[in-house]
């Protein structure tokens, strides 16, 4: 890494040209490996293995291929960038291979980087594997101007984080996205992100998560840069610097759909799909003048049958779609996501009539069931109670949020159906139900290992991101606890439930209620007593889960000691004792990674802060979980902590009076600023 970092030293100095607009000369890493001998089997491996890949990667932009049998193999990868053509490719690989060679001689494992491709070879098989160890940041000597650092580095995350959701979703096959957004009247940032195509989603969005969380410590100031791994690539300026009408086809030539972009992005929507061909249309047409020669009569009763059955059918799913749109919906969009009006008839054979066999649970809304389409697909099925404190409004809510809403942590909408008496949303069935079954149950918990609870900390922190900063829309959860934190086969997160969220315009930050709907213990202060909420709120909410995750417990069952009646006060208490690790779950006390666990401590209590001012956003949030050279302020006393108590009668999400108690926050301990000296660091709310 010592000669990355002088290199990237040189590149700060070195000249002031955008190194973003000229072609990089090409860059070797040739690590301290074993050496092959000239004219040996392993360098006829390697250059039939060049040969290889200089055959098979122009047309696809991306290759591997092996080369030999042990203990002479030599496996090989070469990607090029998704937008350069064929030939620039051809022409990009044949100088790598040149020059990979010459600056690492004799190397049985070497990496190089171009602008237009990237080439890389070893006697080790890896090929599907992750690989965030050769890194290699090379940034602009200009810094921005006529901008706040701020709102550029603020601009630059949400750009990033969202290309890098779309890039893991590979809507194009080639793990490629790019985009650009507005920081100021006249400029813009430009972005691409782009991913090995021998990896899995999930470690093409950890590499490129971990490439975006060097920015903040090298780049986040600078009109340029990019950052180079071995399993991905991003890359920024100020001047466009990609083909966007090449990544446009791409896409469109894939069938992708790019993800919602945030406001003033720009990205690429696939065509819609195509009709039915022309010979089936003139077969079945060929098929009917027949039939109607040799039995008109008998055609013309059952066409006349079907024909009255039909508009039945079509009045009665009319008059469906007629309500949910002109009492539920109110827009196009179940249509447009491709969701589905569901019959009444067809969720109760999927159901086995609401049997109690197939009941997933009961929440606020009603009970939830699994179900089984006729396709074979699975669904949870939430039907409204007709005793429900909620009601068509939360109904109403939750489908026009969640259909307008695609990511790979939030639960996805299939449809819904009104008919009769009945209100029913229909969404992808998660396996491993919610977050609190396993993390507050004493035997389930050790089945969340460390790696699986970090997993599950940033999901739940980019599916945020997403809804605060990175979605067409802006969103608060609002109601945002471990039970509506679901988790997949791989324990991948899907937040849920949207019945209690507030849409609010991209210009404003906060808003008021008189309605208090939402989950003692996850509550922020100022939404509890004062109805005031804001992405601020969700801050809060997320910092308590983020606790609850650390330490195994829950904020409202906590208690220990009259000087610790909740999870917060406790953490709280031992962080200023200097004795964080002992909040750490005793189950994971030998097994984590002890640095990484503290400093989750420390950003939950940054998240639980009573003046949400001081809480971080969730952009920054996400760049403290991923970058651990990012220096974090210090804490003030968290909200509901201990000390003089307060009662306010609000109202719960069942809409029953309830007494919250409030600390006067006086720990002793004064509000201090944000001390960090990062840029990024210094992130506005949007």
């Amino acid at each position: 890494m010592a000669k990355w970092k002088l290199w990237t030293v040189l590149l700060f100095f070195a000249s002031t040209s955008h190194i973003g607009n000229a072609a990089i000369p090409g860059y070797a890493n040739c690590p301290t490996t074993s050496n092959y001998t000239a004219n040996s089997t392993y360098q006829r491996n390697l250059e039939a293995l060049f040969r290889n890949l200089s055959s098979a990667a122009p047309d696809k932009g991306f290759a591997t291929a092996t080369s030999g049998q042990t203990p002479d193999q030599v496996y090989g990868l070469v990607l090029c960038r998704g937008d350069v053509s064929a030939a620039d490719c051809a022409v990009c690989i044949s100088n790598a291979t040149s020059k990979i060679v010459r600056d690492c001689p004799n190397k049985k494992s070497s990496i190089i980087w171009f602008d237009n491709c990237q080439l890389k070879y070893s006697d080790e098989n890896f090929i599907g594997r992750l690989d965030i160890s050769n890194e290699l940041p090379l940034i602009n000597v200009n810094n921005i101007s006529n901008v706040d650092p701020g709102r550029f580095s603020s601009l630059l995350a949400s750009l990033m984080f969202n290309l890098s959701s779309l890039a893991a979703a590979n809507p194009s096959g080639r793990f490629l996205a790019a985009g650009e957004v507005k920081f100021n009247d006249f400029e813009k940032i430009y972005a691409l992100v782009q991913c090995t195509g021998d990896i899995s989603a999930n470690d093409c969005n950890d590499c490129l998560t971990h490439a975006i969380s060097v920015l903040p410590t090298c780049c986040s100031w600078k009109i340029g840069a990019r950052v180079l791994e071995g399993s991905c690539n991003i890359r920024f300026e100020t001047d466009p610097f990609y083909n966007s009408t090449a990544v446009a086809l791409l896409l469109r030539s894939a069938g992708g759909v790019s993800l919602p972009p945030p406001t003033g992005q720009t990205t690429t929507a696939a065509p819609p799909p195509s009709d039915a061909t022309t010979g089936q249309t003139k077969s079945r047409s060929s098929m009917v003048i027949i039939i109607s020669v040799v039995v008109p009569s008998v055609l013309v009763l059952c066409i006349l049958a079907v024909a009255v059955l039909l508009m039945k059918k079509k009045n009665k799913r009319r008059t469906i779609q007629s309500i949910v749109t002109e009492s539920v919906i109110q827009n196009e969009d179940l249509d447009r996501k491709g969701s589905l009006i569901f019959d009444l008839d067809s969720i109760i054979v999927a159901t086995n009539n609401f049997s109690k066999a197939n009941k997933l649970g009961q929440g606020g809304f009603g009970p939830v069931y699994k179900g089984r389409l006729l396709d074979g697909q699975e669904v949870a099925v939430k039907r409204l109670s007709s005793n429900s404190g909620q009601g068509t409004s939360e109904f109403k809510n939750e489908v026009q949020l969640v259909a307008r809403l695609q990511h790979r942590n939030l639960v996805r909408l299939l449809g819904c159906c009104i008919e009769a008496d009945e209100k029913i949303l229909v969404y992808e069935y998660v396996p491993n139900g919610s977050l609190d079954y396993f993390l507050f149950d004493s035997a389930k918990r050790m089945q969340l290992d460390w790696g699986t609870r970090m997993r599950i900390v940033n999901g739940i922190a980019r599916g945020l991101l997403y809804l605060h900063e990175d979605s067409r829309l802006k969103i608060i959860h609002r109601d945002l606890k471990a039970s509506n934190i679901l988790l997949d086969k791989e324990m991948n997160v899907k937040i849920s439930d949207f019945g209690m969220a507030k849409l609010v315009r991209l210009d404003e930050t906060h808003g008021n209620t008189r309605r208090i709907a939402g989950t003692y213990g996850y509550m922020s202060p100022e939404y509890a007593m004062q109805g005031l909420f804001s992405i601020k709120s969700d801050v809060f909410s997320f910092g308590v889960l983020l606790l609850e995750i650390v330490s195994g417990q829950k904020n409202t069952s906590f208690g220990t000691s009259e000087s610790s009646p909740n999870l917060l006060s406790h953490a709280w208490r031992l962080w200023r004792e200097n004795r964080a690790t002992e909040i750490v779950d005793r189950e994971l006390v030998e097994s984590c990674e002890m640095r990484e666990a503290v400093r989750c401590i420390h950003v939950g209590l940054l998240c639980v802060q009573e003046d949400p001012v001081l809480r971080p956003t969730m952009s920054l949030i996400v760049l403290m979980l991923t970058s651990s050279s990012l220096t974090l302020a210090l804490p003030s006393a968290p909200a509901f902590c201990w000390g003089r108590t307060i009662m306010e009668s609000n109202y719960s999400s069942d809409g029953s009076s309830t007494g919250l108690m409030r600390s006067d926050a006086s720990g002793g301990v004064a509000r201090s600023p944000w001390t960090n000296d990062v840029t990024i660091s210094q992130l506005d709310a949007r």
